[in-house]
C-alpha cells in the first residue's frame, strides 16, 4: 500500500483580503464616530495602511479590519501589525501580510510532530510549505488534530489530502 500524505501550508486568499478591506473602508466611510478623522484604509501589493487623526482613531480602524478579516474567514495570524506612526498632523498604522511557512516555524513544526505525534509519520519540508506522509490515515488525522491544538504564530492550512 502507497504512503497517504498533506502539506502543510500558509497562504492567503487575496480575493477575501480584498473584500475584507473594502467593506472596512465603506465602514469607515459611514460610521458616525469616524467622521472628520481623515480614517482610511488602503491596501497596496502586502501591506494594508491605515490612517487616522488620533492613535486611538487608527487603532480603531485597526479593530474594524480585523472584524472583517475573521467575518471573511482569515486567521488574524496572517496580519503583521507594526506600531502607530505619528506623521505630521495625522498617525498611520502599517500592516503587513505574511504568507508561506518559514524555514524556523517548518522546523519547530517538524519536531512537534516528530515529539508529539506517532511514530510513524514522516514531514519534510519543501520551500514554504511541509510535506507529512505515513502508511496510516489515521496517523495523518492525528498530526491535523495535534498541529490544530497547538498555538502557532503561523496561520496553517492542510491540502492535498490523499
Amino acid at each position: 500500500m502507497a504512503d497517504s500524505s498533506f502539506d502543510i501550508v500558509s497562504k492567503l486568499d487575496r480575493q477575501e483580503v480584498d473584500n475584507a478591506v473594502n467593506q472596512a473602508v465603506k465602514e469607515v466611510g459611514q460610521r458616525y464616530d469616524f467622521r472628520n478623522t481623515g480614517a482610511s484604509i488602503t491596501l497596496g501589493g502586502d501591506e494594508i495602511v491605515m490612517t487616522a487623526n488620533a492613535e486611538e482613531r487608527v487603532l480603531a480602524v485597526l479593530d474594524v479590519l480585523q472584524s472583517k478579516l475573521i467575518r471573511r474567514g482569515i486567521s488574524l495570524k496572517a496580519l503583521d501589525v507594526g506600531e502607530p506612526k505619528q506623521s505630521g498632523k495625522e498617525v498611520r498604522l502599517a500592516a503587513s501580510l505574511k504568507e508561506g511557512i518559514s524555514t524556523e516555524d517548518a522546523k519547530k513544526i517538524s519536531k512537534i510532530i516528530r515529539d508529539e505525534g506517532p511514530k510513524s509519520i514522516k514531514a519534510r519540508i519543501e520551500g514554504d510549505e511541509l510535506r507529512v506522509s505515513s502508511k496510516s490515515r489515521d496517523d495523518l488525522q492525528s498530526v491535523i488534530a495535534l498541529l490544530k491544538g497547538k498555538d502557532l504564530e503561523v496561520a496553517l492550512q492542510f491540502v492535498n489530502y490523499r
